[in-house]
């Protein structure tokens, strides 16, 4: 995974589209009853083969998804496409969840559920088919999708890498 941080993607900030993934409530008990915390999973893109997410934790919930969304646009992510899809097929586990990504024609549409159909939306891809294997843990479910991002790779990072010359 690249990870680019520039000045242009804080000042143009307003284009990037935003979504919360989940919301953790956790509970401390103490001696005048609980006392409850949140932590926000948020997924920031802009829909042109950019995203990021990034976890945020506050006493508010609104705080927690602000914070998640600032941590989203600081790990900010290229992702490889060919055309309106994905390179190539990719299966990627982290933890217990898995996570199989698939190029598709075109006119197919995204087929993906829960937070891989979020991330591939905010990036911008069009036509692919996701599917989650395994655990369904969202925040396992998204380092491994991004993980899969980043092993993606296009043809002419290949032929680079080997030094071949485009013969077409």
């Amino acid at each position: 995974m690249k990870r680019e941080n520039t000045k242009a993607e804080e000042t143009f900030g307003d284009e990037l589209g935003e979504s919360v993934i989940s919301v953790n409530r956790s509970a401390k008990v103490v001696k005048g009853g609980k006392n409850f915390s949140f932590g926000a999973l948020v997924v920031v893109g802009n829909r042109n083969g950019r995203v990021g997410y990034g976890y945020g934790k506050a006493n508010e919930v609104s705080d927690a998804i602000r914070k998640g969304g600032e941590a989203a646009r600081r790990n900010m992510v290229t992702v490889p496409m060919h055309g309106q899809t994905l390179p190539h097929e990719v299966l990627v586990k982290f933890g217990g969840a898995k996570v199989l990504l698939k190029p598709a024609s075109t006119g197919t549409g995204l087929i993906a559920g829960g937070a891989v159909r979020a991330i591939l939306e905010l990036a911008g891809v069009k036509d692919v088919l996701a599917k989650s294997l395994g655990a369904s843990n969202s925040t396992n479910v998204t380092k491994a999708t991004f993980r899969a991002i980043g092993e993606l790779q296009t043809r002419k990072d290949v032929q680079a890498r080997r030094g071949i010359t485009d013969a077409k």
